[in-house]
């Protein structure tokens, strides 16, 4: 990195205005929007359909496509590309996946505990529900309550080497490491 020379003759120059050359206007498109709010989502509008819902939680692949499918809409169409109606379209379906010709297989709360129907959850309502059913089973005193209590597994894995919170691994020692780790235990006691 050397030193720059600057001449006398090119300060002067940037010091002398500049006139400013008239532009031709030109008609400006609408740009495409960028982030798109789709079921109380922001959504990146320059991603495929079919990817950019998958960032609203709740929904996976095969609600995606499903999704799309029951939209008539083509699913590697950029997001930004679609119109106001198929937006809204698209949002009536995540709300009732079911009356569009969904299958109920595909929904994340089949039989409901409170209507009994087949009903589609995502973002922030997922979660509630989520926790109200965590606490519902708490509340009762089931075996899963008692277990998400304690923090433990729910779901019958094993807790020997996993789930544990603090402290050392379980392994398998020798017996001379583990006569010496004894000594060890008994001269730090004197």
């Amino acid at each position: 990195m050397g030193k720059q020379k600057i001449r006398v003759k090119d300060l002067e120059k940037e010091a002398e205005p500049k006139e400013e050359k008239k532009k031709p206007e030109i008609k400006k498109e609408l740009a495409p929007q960028l982030v798109i709010r789709v079921a109380g989502t922001d959504l990146d509008g320059t991603k495929p359909v079919i990817r950019a819902l998958r960032k609203i939680k709740g929904i996976g692949f095969a609600m995606s496509n499903a999704i799309c499918s029951a939209a008539k809409i083509n699913p590697s169409t950029k997001l930004s590309d679609l119109t106001e109606d198929q937006i809204s379209n698209l949002e009536k379906i995540i709300k009732n996946p079911v009356n569009f010709g969904i299958p109920p297989f595909l929904v994340n709360r089949r039989r409901d505990m409170a209507t009994g129907n087949d009903i589609h959850l995502t973002s922030s309502d997922l979660d509630i529900t989520k926790k109200f059913d965590i606490q519902r089973y708490v509340d009762l005193r089931t075996y899963r309550g008692w277990r998400h209590m304690l923090g433990q597994p729910v779901r019958g894995q094993e807790t020997r080497s996993s789930f544990r919170q603090r402290g050392v691994t379980v392994g398998v020692m020798k017996k001379s490491a583990l006569q010496k780790q004894t000594e060890a235990a008994k001269e730090k006691q004197k």
